[in-house]
């Protein structure tokens, strides 16, 4: 059970609005005393409670999330288009957003002890789920409410919001094998995260239908940033047989690899194909435009909000679990293999 301010005035030995003081820092109480209810604090694990300090009484009317340790960054448009879905959607419920990070040398577990136990935050949006996620343990486990952005991969049942990635590589697969494209790169997304499982699957699958083999030194792993797109396609490069196109596992992986080719005096769209995944709004305006597979980030930020909200007000979502369809954006950064 968590403890109280009254748990930390007995153990201190002071009065509970001398602890009320060191917390909140309106009144000046002597060194002594500061230390000896900072030690008690520090003793009992407390968390000051905002729910009570709240004039709602028992909601923040806030929403949180948390920044992906090792994942995205902020500034990835992929995440820009998320949160602002996530954050209309607030607004339009008249709830807030809190966006948290992960202070350098901390742990992420320790950040979301910290938010769940303070109650600054009536629910927690999750990205990029992870195998073996303690984010969702976690969560779990407190009874705390949370949405997902993806699928759990270890048998968890909990509420989210994904997109079919299998089918949607699959799609872009076929587009590029009906081109005349036979030795095709892929650069997959980090292997801890679930999504990534699901469109190396569709990967292979499409090989499979399509009689073509499996070559593992047209795989490798990027980690989601430009500069690792533009690593990947240097590796193939030095490859005797190089790749004819390559499907970067997120369009910003995809805007390296055209960085790449450029550099190596390739033109995007003739000497090589490139595809993206995700149909961020750069996708539109690179140069060649790309060809991507479109996952709605706008529309999942919004409905992980509704649904979050919904869970908060005490109702249960109508679809707890959804997965939607990709769609392929065909561009001018995809175009026939050399030779047809």
């Amino acid at each position: 059970m968590a403890a109280t301010l009254k748990d930390v005035a007995r153990l201190a030995g002071v009065s509970t609005a001398t602890v009320s003081y060191v917390v909140n820092g309106t009144v000046r109480v002597s060194p002594q005393t500061r230390e000896r209810v900072l030690a008690a604090i520090k003793s009992l694990d407390y968390h000051p409670n905002v729910i009570a300090r709240s004039l709602q009484g028992n909601r923040t009317s806030t929403l949180g999330f948390i920044l992906p340790f090792k994942e995205r960054q902020v500034s990835d448009p992929f995440f820009l288009e998320f949160l602002a879905g996530i954050g209309d959607e607030a607004t339009r419920y008249n709830f807030d957003l809190l966006i948290s990070t992960i202070p350098q040398g901390a742990s992420e577990r320790s950040v979301y002890e910290r938010v769940v136990k303070s109650r600054r935050v009536d629910g927690l949006i999750v990205a990029d789920t992870r195998h073996n996620d303690e984010r969702i343990t976690y969560l779990t486990r407190q009874g705390f409410p949370f949405v997902a952005f993806g699928r759990d991969g270890d048998g968890l049942d909990f509420p989210y919001v994904d997109v079919d990635g299998q089918e949607g590589v699959y799609l872009g697969m076929q587009h590029l094998i009906s081109l005349g494209h036979r030795r095709i790169g892929y650069v997959s997304l980090p292997p801890s995260l679930v999504c990534a499982s699901h469109r190396l699957n569709g990967y292979k699958k499409a090989l499979r239908d399509n009689g073509l083999d499996y070559h593992p030194s047209l795989v490798t792993v990027g980690d989601l940033s430009q500069s690792g797109g533009y690593r990947a396609l240097e590796g193939f490069l030095g490859q005797l047989q190089p790749p004819t196109a390559v499907f970067a596992g997120s369009d910003l992986m995809a805007l390296g690899v055209i960085n790449a080719a450029q550099e190596h005096g390739l033109v995007v769209g003739r000497d090589i194909s490139v595809m993206g995944f995700d149909d961020t709004q750069l996708a539109a305006h690179s140069h060649p435009p790309l060809t991507t597979v479109r996952q709605p980030v706008y529309r999942i930020g919004k409905l992980v909000a509704g649904m979050l909200i919904q869970i908060i007000q005490g109702a249960e979502p109508k679809e707890r679990q959804v997965i939607l369809p990709p769609e392929l954006q065909i561009r001018e950064s995809t175009g026939p293999a050399p030779g047809k």
